[in-house]
Parts: structure tokens; sequence; C-alpha cells
């Protein structure tokens, strides 16, 4: 009996109909499988993954494969991204095993939980060097019925590598930073992470590495804050480094260049050729690193292409009580790309078709609700464009060919560095494919809304909306600040990781959802003028120390003192796809220690960047989101108090990206950062505890500033 049809989690409910007998997470399915003796077969993957519906669809729903896992074991599946807990646990299992890892994620476990052997992509027949999934079924059940010994042992092996790759803890002889209160010089950990990226950086495609290659803004904030630090050499090799990759992402197909937004990664060097799933902590993270791009280097596209994802997630992804759907999937009528993808007879009846017709704009057109309009000059109004014109515009301008470049059709890209925005018939043929394209089988949407990518989410947009003062994104970020107040947190104050409209809000809250919580709530703070965010963000931290610290080995566990024992409690301390919750929280309880004068935040990043001083030494790219807060913490964050009502003086510490600043303005707190500064109508500029003369004109402020944002 397949048990998966009542499951909120969209990924569980895509399995619904299998033949395999599924069971969801949980105590049931152990029961069964001791009582019963049998081992378990634990499945984990996520809505958007690809590669998880093609084994679905080769294994899970052929009947020969799921009367085999029904005979001779219990099956488990599980939705990586409500449970990180789990998938954290046996990823570390599966990457022990085979020194890699991915999704979908393939396990084995003894009754008690036990992993003792696992995969990613089992294909459904053998191929060399890869067995099948069925070889892999009979060959396990073997090994169960006539040498459990040896899985036993296996077991108590992986068990043992599990606990020491995922439980770090600080060696008190291991800090490398130096003196992180100031005293003392440390290293340069930023100008060590540009030294290691430039003998990965692609000089040509932008990105670190080969393919595939996936979008790192951490990575690119750190080149653009090097960059900017060099206020002599803007042209210097991490500016290359970060305006390459800026140009070549959005110029690839890995950006979408009629509706907005980056797909999760590309599979070679040009960025070309997606995996076309969006996620919504990929925009997160592009919307922060393009945003930088445009502050640092005044590039009109990088703004436009933080307006068009922005506009994407409001249109595609937004719910409408305030929060935003996780992802969409990457296939649509069972064909990966399908919905995105163009030939020149697409081409051609998007443009004819909508002849006569006045271009789209607000939220049925590409720019979605942010309300930009189309870009381009003004001087040949559409109206006066031939059909014939527009199109073969639109054809040159995306590099539309008969023959394609991908599986016949065409993936709409630009050359790197070429201009987003094109002359009127470009744009008007831009809004005509997009409205064909909407009439078109949309791909799946994973209807959750995440705590952690909200929260993520809601900190970038209000960071954009500070910068370019668009008040459609201040109510958007408020708003859905505001949602996850009301609908992810319980009476008690506990925070919850999940929620969907149809079943509310489920699953205990981890430290990455506490730790970008804490982050947003002090960016809407920065963003407000508010009080009542700061202290949320107060109250959050508080407990996220309460609940996820390790007070003896530094940093924080992944689950709560309070969530259920899975075999190993672990530590989230390596960049993924998205930054360690480790990392975040750090870089956000810096940040808040400066700005309410609270050491023990400050004492909490410490130890977490002491946590992790050796690999920050000699790795840093591993863990770069760390080296944020090791910076801040190294150097000392810059605290900016604009007191009274000075618009213009707030404005002129906006306009600037300052990576190393925090900004109090609006209602004032009990900080120390407000003494005898209330109503003022000036300007505040402090670092390295020492302040400069009070502000109370732009040009001050801003020379004062200039020597900040370094």
């Amino acid at each position: 009996m397949n048990r998966l049809a009542a499951e909120p989690s969209p990924y569980l409910r895509q399995h619904a109909d299998n033949p395999v007998d599924w069971h969801a997470w949980g105590g049931a399915a152990f029961e069964i499988a001791a009582r019963e003796d049998r081992p378990v077969f634990l499945s984990i993957g996520y809505s958007a993954c690809h590669w998880c519906h093609v084994m679905a669809h080769e294994s899970f729903e052929d009947p020969a494969t799921a009367g085999m896992l029904n005979d001779g074991f219990v099956s488990i599946k599980v939705d990586r991204e409500e449970r990180p807990d789990v998938d954290a646990v046996y990823m570390e299992a599966v990457q022990a095993l085979t020194g890699s890892g991915g999704w979908p994620l393939n396990v084995f476990l003894l009754p008690d939980g036990r992993p003792f052997y696992g995969g990613t992509y089992f294909p459904p027949t053998d191929r060399p060097g890869s067995p099948s999934f069925r070889t892999v079924l009979t060959a396990l059940r073997d090994v169960w019925e006539h040498r459990r010994d040896e899985i036993t042992e296996q077991a108590d092996a992986l068990a043992a590598a599990i606990s020491s790759r995922a439980t770090l803890a600080r060696d008190p002889e291991g800090n490398v930073l130096g003196d992180l209160a100031g005293t003392g010089e440390g290293i340069d950990l930023l100008a060590a992470v540009v030294a290691q990226l430039s003998g990965r950086f692609d000089a040509r495609w932008g990105g670190f590495g080969a393919a595939p290659k996936f979008p790192q803004p951490t990575l690119i904030d750190l080149a653009l804050w090097s960059a900017q630090e060099q206020s002599s050499d803007r042209s210097g090799p991490a500016m290359s480094m970060a305006t390459t990759t800026l140009d070549a992402m959005a110029a690839g197909g890995i950006h979408d260049h009629l509706g907005g937004g980056f797909a999760r990664y590309s599979t070679d060097t040009e960025w070309l050729v997606p995996h076309f799933e969006k996620m919504l902590y990929d925009q997160a993270g592009l919307v922060r690193a393009y945003l930088h791009g445009w502050q640092v280097t005044g590039n009109p596209d990088y703004l436009r292409v933080v307006e068009r994802t922005i506009g994407y997630v409001s249109r595609d992804l937004g719910t409408p009580e305030g929060g935003v759907h996780s992802a969409e999937d990457a296939d649509s009528e069972g064909v990966e790309g399908r919905f995105y993808v163009w030939t020149p007879r697409q081409i051609a009846d998007a443009v004819r078709g909508h002849a006569g017709e006045e271009p789209p704009d607000g939220p049925d057109g590409p720019d979605g609700p942010d309300g930009a309009e189309s870009a381009g000059s003004p001087d040949v109004p559409a109206a006066a464009v031939s059909e014939e014109r527009i199109e073969q515009a639109v054809s040159s301008w995306f590099a539309v060919t008969d023959g394609g470049n991908f599986d016949g059709a065409t993936i709409l890209r630009r050359p790197p560095g070429a201009p987003l925005v094109g002359p009127p018939e470009v744009e008007t043929g831009r809004e005509r494919l997009f409205r064909a394209r909407q009439a078109r089988t949309r791909p799946g949407l994973d209807d959750k809304v995440l705590t952690e990518w909200n929260a993520m989410y809601a900190s970038a947009l209000a960071e954009a909306a500070a910068a370019t003062g668009r008040s459609d994104w201040a109510d958007a970020a408020v708003r859905t600040g505001e949602f996850l107040l009301a609908h992810l947190r319980r009476a008690d104050g506990r925070w919850l990781r999940s929620w969907q409209r149809a079943a509310g809000a489920r699953h205990l809250a981890f430290a990455a959802d506490y730790a970008w919580l804490t982050d947003g709530f002090t960016r809407l703070g920065e963003l407000t003028g508010r009080a009542r965010w700061t202290e949320l963000a107060v109250e959050t931290a508080d407990s996220l120390l309460a609940l996820f610290r390790d007070d003896e080995g530094g940093g924080f566990f992944t689950t709560g003192n309070d969530a259920e024992a899975l075999i190993v409690r672990t530590k989230d301390v390596f960049d993924g796809a998205t930054p360690s919750a480790n990392a975040v929280a750090a870089v956000a309880l810096t940040r808040l220690g400066a700005l309410t004068g609270d050491d023990r935040y400050l004492g909490a990043a410490r130890e977490t960047v002491e946590l992790l001083g050796p690999v920050l030494a000699g790795q840093p790219v591993a863990c770069a989101h760390l080296v944020i807060a090791a910076e801040l913490l190294r150097r000392g964050v810059v605290e900016v108090v604009v007191s009274g009502d000075r618009p213009d003086l707030l404005e002129t510490v906006r306009k600037r990206w300052l990576p190393g600043a925090v900004l109090a303005w609006g209602e004032p707190t009990g900080s120390p950062l407000w003494l005898d500064r209330t109503g003022t109508g000036r300007a505040y500029v402090c670092a390295g505890n020492t302040c400069k003369a009070p502000a109370d004109d732009v040009r001050l402020l801003d020379r004062q500033l200039s020597g900040a944002s370094r």
C-alpha cells in the first residue's frame, strides 16, 4: 500500500501512484522493518530534480522493480527540502562510500537507521561500471539473508565515518585568524579567496571550475568586495572575475531572457544548456550578486537582471498570502526544457500571432509586478515595426537557428557582455514570445513555502529595495516577513520549517532557518527603520543560541535540542547549493551584534569561525560564506547611524554597497549606537571603536563612507 497520496510534500505526492509500497519518514516504517527483519530502502530527492524523475520513471514506476522492493525491503521517501537533517546524515554516508553525492540519493539501512550501502542514480539496466538498480537489489537481499555480519560491520564503519565527518568540534589551537577582536593582524582571507579563485577562474566564460557550472553568488560577492577595496584599479583581476561571470551568466541560457530568473546550473562551460529547474534560493543569491555588481560598476544591465529576477519570483512563485513557493520543475509534458526552447517556426507564430496587440506590461508581461517598463529606444513605435522585421530581429538577437543548440530547438542566449536590452523591434518581439510562452504547459510547481528560503529571499529583496528606493520591493519584503510570522511560528515562539496552504506548517525548523530569519529580520530593520524587526532578529538569534549552539565544540548543530534524534547530530559547515547554516549564522550574528552592542552574538560568531579556522586558512573557497564573517570580525563592523528625519543622508548611505557595515535609522532601539544621538538630524560613522565627526551634509558623509566601503 503506497502511503504518499495524503502527504503535503509535492515531491512525495509525485510518487503516490508508484507501485512501490512507499512510507513517509517516521518511526512506523522502521518498526515494520525491525518486526519483519527487512532492510530499509531510503530514497531522498526533491520535486524539481530532473534525475529523480528519470529514476522514478525507469525504476519506481516499473512493476517488476517495485515488486522486488516490496518483497525484500521497507521503502521510505524523503523530501530533502523538508528534511535537510535526514538528507545531511545519509549524504555523508554515500560520500564516505563513493567519494561523491547528489540526488536522487538512495541508501540502504538497518532497521535502527544505520546505513550500510548507497549511491545516487542507478540505471534500469547494467552498464559498464554501473550496476542496474535491480542488480543492486538482488545482491543486497542475498547479502542480507546469507552474510548479515558483513552488513553489520559496514554499518558500524559508516556510522563512525559519518560521526567524524559531520560533527566537527573546535580545536582551541587551530585558530589561525589571530585576534578576532581586531588587535592582531590575522589572515586576510578576502585576499586568500581571490588568489585561490584565480586558479579556478574561466577567463573566457566566467565561473569557477569546469562544467557543470553552478551560480556561486558568494564567490562573486567576495570578488566584488576585493575589487572595491582596490579603488585605484577597478579593472584588476578580482573585478574581471566578478564581471566576466555576471556577464556570461546573464547572457547564457541559464538566464531566462523572456520571463526572468535563473536555472539551477549549466551543463556546459558556456552557461548555455541548463538543467531548467528554477529554485528560489538561486534567485535570492543572484539578486544580491547582480545588485552588488550594479552598485559597484554602475552597469544598468545588472540592475535589469535584478528587476527581471524579482519580477519572475513575484509573478510565478509568489503566494496570495505573501510567501514564496520553492521551485519550478525542469520538465513539462515529460520533456526537459520544453517550456523554454524555440524553433524558427515557433518564433514566427509567436510574433505573428500577436500582430496588432499592445505589448503586455504589469503582471502579464515579462517583468511582472515589479512594474518596470520595457527598455529600449522610443524612436520607432512598436506599431510601425513590421512583423517580418520583428521576427528577424528577435531571431538574430537571441541566435535562433534552424539547427538549434538543444535537441533541434534553440535556448535563447546573448553573446557575453553584449547588451541585454535591444531596440524596439527586439523588445516587442520579446514581449510577444513571452505571451506566447505563457500559453504553453508550465513546468510543475513545488508549492512548499520554506522558512529558510523565504527568509533568504526577503533579506535579498530588502537589500535591493533599500539600494534602489523601490517601494514596491520594500512592501514585498515586509509582506514576506509578515507571512513568516503569521504562518511559520508556533504560539510558543518555536519556528517551523515548511508550510502549504492545505496542510499548514510542519517540521521543526533547523539552524539554517533560524540563521536566515535572523539575517532577514535584521535587513528588514535596516530597510524600514522599525525597531520591531530588529527586536524580532534578537528573539530569533536568542533561540538560535539556545536550541542549536554547541557550547563545547563551537558552531551550531543542524537540529535543535528538542528535535528527533537521528543516528548522529550533524553540523552544516561547508557551502553547497546554499551557504552553510554555520556561515549564515556567523554573518547574521556578527551584524546583529554590531547593531545591538550585544557581545554574546559576536562571541558565538567567533567560535563558529574558529571551528573552521584550519579549513579557512587552507581552503577558504570550501566555506566561502564564512569568510564574510571572518573578515567582518577581523576588521570590525562599520556602524552607521542616521538620526532624525534625513532622507538625503539615508540615500547617501544606501546608494553604496557597504559589505562591512550596518545601518541604524528611524525608531531608536536600546542599542549603544543610539546613545546621545536621537533626533539630531546627523549621520554618524564609526569603525574600530573610533567615530568620525558627525555629518550633517551629504558631501561629508559621502567622503566618510568612501573609506568605509573598502
